[in-house]
């Protein structure tokens, strides 16, 4: 309004004055002058109206979406630097600095299961159901150049609200979990060391740094990677990483980590040849029995599509029995090799984990658990997209699609040592497992996959064969009968 006022004066007096100013040899110069005054004074509302539309730096508390009444009107307040000496009472749940510079991703996988399965098995949620088996949301932040986040919050069947049927033979109900996978916080030095502290996933094989569901090609994960190495298997700790570069063509990467001690809860963890190493994993909130563990992998590449890592985990466990006494100075070492090769479209990867107790004890005093366990994997996979499928379809079958043939065949040994014990004395062999996977899988884009496999499954155990001949009698063990499954899974 006040430029239109001006600019009305102006255009008042120029006309009145006009006779004498077209007498005038200097008309010209005085309407350039004009211009430039009122050119000079539009650009100072501009400036003005931007200052009064964008609060000064660091200014509290910071206005961010549709809260446009948070403001400062108290003179020197901007200055004030956000803290716990900040002033202010209802609009301090506002006072966030990532409200007004957003520095946070968020993205995630999920998946759904179908398995129809025959044979004694014990795990109701695969053996001819749906089960919604991971919801995991993941959350990335690019906090400086220097300092990142990350963390993943797993949904597993539903969630711990979840109910679930009771397995037979042994009066569990399977419901669901929820938990941080992990949450590390890092800075960055240089490529070759950097730092990492938080709940960390374990570099342990490769298998549990890349456990998601859409990133692999069959619907189960390796057994070995859910008994000998406890997939997903996280702890509490700092550490180290980097990359070194030996040649123009390869790479070395490390991990190195102090983490808690295995124990996996106040009272301890027990291993057994039943679950093998899970029970004792995810000491997160306090090291049950202030040992350390110590952890890393060193991944050697010597050219692109080539991989092949080491890695070892290597500490006390705290394993109470069931009369309250506590074992000390147990300890436990997983060691684990890995491969990767790939050409053109063949892969061929896989894993081997072996593991080693010392006093391990079972859940009375008279039960004794295995000192050692071993298993592996091998995996090929070959990658295809049929032509005629594009031209059929190219709207569904694209340059981005692909299909995957892949068969696996793994085993494992939770009691390499045959030690295990039952109360009554007897051996006990729950986990003397074979299996072999056909897998067929289409991806419409990367990120998104649609798995079909058939498993065929050997178990070596007198619990078993008692259980088919006399199903009223308790079965003691979790496996898995032969039979089909599918699952979608995706990222978002």
């Amino acid at each position: 309004m006040r430029t239109m006022v001006i600019l009305g004066a102006l255009m008042i007096c120029t006309l009145v004055s006009w006779p004498a100013m077209a007498e005038d040899k200097a008309l010209e110069e005085r309407i350039k002058k004009l211009e430039q005054q009122l050119q000079d004074f539009q650009e100072h509302e501009k400036q003005e109206r931007e200052k009064m539309a964008v609060p000064p730096a660091g200014q509290y508390p910071t206005p961010t979406g549709p809260i446009t009444e948070i403001k400062v009107e108290r003179k020197g307040e901007e200055k004030v630097p956000l803290g716990f000496s900040s002033t202010g009472s209802g609009k301090l749940i506002y006072a966030k600095p990532f409200l007004a510079a957003p520095k946070a991703t968020i993205g995630g996988y999920t998946d759904i299961k179908f398995g129809v399965l025959t044979g004694p098995t014990l795990d109701n949620l695969s053996r001819n159901t749906f089960n919604q088996e991971r919801m995991v949301p993941f959350i990335y932040a690019d906090i400086t150049d220097r300092v990142k986040f990350a963390v993943e919050i797993e949904f597993e069947r539903g969630g711990t609200n979840s109910p679930g049927p009771t397995i037979t033979g042994t009066g569990n109900t399977a419901s669901g979990s929820m938990q941080l996978e992990f949450a590390q916080l890092d800075y960055l030095i240089t490529e070759p060391i950097n730092l990492r502290g938080g709940i960390i996933l374990m570099p342990v094989g490769k298998f549990n740094l890349l456990h998601d569901s859409p990133l692999n090609d069959l619907p189960d994960r390796p057994m070995v990677d859910r008994l000998v190495i406890p997939t997903t298997w996280f702890e509490a700790g700092a550490g180290l990483y980097g990359t070194f570069y030996p040649s123009a063509l390869s790479k070395m990467d490390y991990e190195l980590y102090a983490v808690n001690g295995m124990g996996g809860n106040p009272n301890g963890g027990t291993i057994t040849d039943v679950n093998g190493l899970r029970n004792a994993r995810g000491t997160v909130s306090r090291d049950n029995n202030d040992g350390k563990g110590v952890v890393g992998r060193v991944a050697y590449s010597p050219m692109l599509g080539v991989e092949v890592a080491g890695s070892s985990y290597y500490g006390q466990y705290s394993n109470k029995n069931g009369a309250g006494v506590n074992n000390q100075n147990n300890n436990i070492g997983i060691y684990a090799v890995d491969w990767t090769l790939q050409r053109g479209p063949w892969e061929l990867i896989g894993e081997a984990a072996w593991s080693r107790i010392t006093g391990n004890q079972g859940t009375t005093l008279t039960t004794q658990g295995p000192d050692g366990m071993f298993g592996y994997y091998i995996q090929a996979n070959y990658h295809f997209m049929p032509e005629f499928l594009k031209k059929l379809a190219p709207t569904h079958f694209t340059e981005a699609s692909t299909f995957t043939a892949t068969v696996r065949w793994e085993t494992v040994d939770t009691d390499t040592g045959g030690k295990t014990r039952l109360a009554n004395g007897t051996p006990s062999d729950q986990r003397d497992l074979e299996r072999l996977t056909f897998g067929l899988n289409f991806r419409p884009i990367e990120d998104t996959v649609l798995k079909l496999s058939y498993m065929i499954n050997t178990q070596k155990s007198t619990a078993i064969t008692n259980f088919v001949n006399n199903p009223g009698n308790s079965l003691t063990t979790r496996i898995d009968g032969d039979g089909f499954i599918a699952m979608l899974a995706t990222y978002f």
